[in-house]
């Protein structure tokens, strides 16, 4: 699954805040950006017809749910970065990030970390 731009804007919304109705989610939305709400509202309606979300039609404001986790959502979009960018090489990845932005103390002990286990489980 590919989700816009605009679209993992509203995914990171129901992510943080949990089950939203249209309002709510613009709200947040328009603290950032100018977003209409019938933009948001048509957004997420062609969200919930591509299985990106649920939507609960009980209450009179319909209320809608991630059903994509944030994790899977990460992870493919990092697939198919690396895969597109960097032709599927993991090490340039991590070697151009390293290069172009300063890491912290707290981040490279966590880099290391993973690197450790990852030696280990294999």
């Amino acid at each position: 699954m590919k989700p816009t731009d605009s679209e993992l804007e509203i995914l990171h919304v129901l992510w943080a805040n949990g089950p939203s109705t249209v309002r709510q989610v613009h709200e947040k939305l328009s603290q950032s950006r100018d977003i209409g709400y019938t933009t948001a509202l048509k957004l997420m309606q062609i969200m919930h017809e591509k299985g990106f979300l649920s939507r609960d039609e009980e209450a009179r404001s319909h209320t809608y749910t991630a059903i994509v986790s944030e994790e899977d959502t990460q992870r493919g979009l990092v697939d198919r970065f690396v895969e597109t960018a960097f032709r599927g090489s993991a090490s340039k990845l991590v070697m151009q990030i390293l290069g172009q932005h300063k890491a912290s103390r707290e981040e490279l002990d966590e880099i290391k970390k993973l690197l450790n286990d990852l030696n280990r489980d294999s």
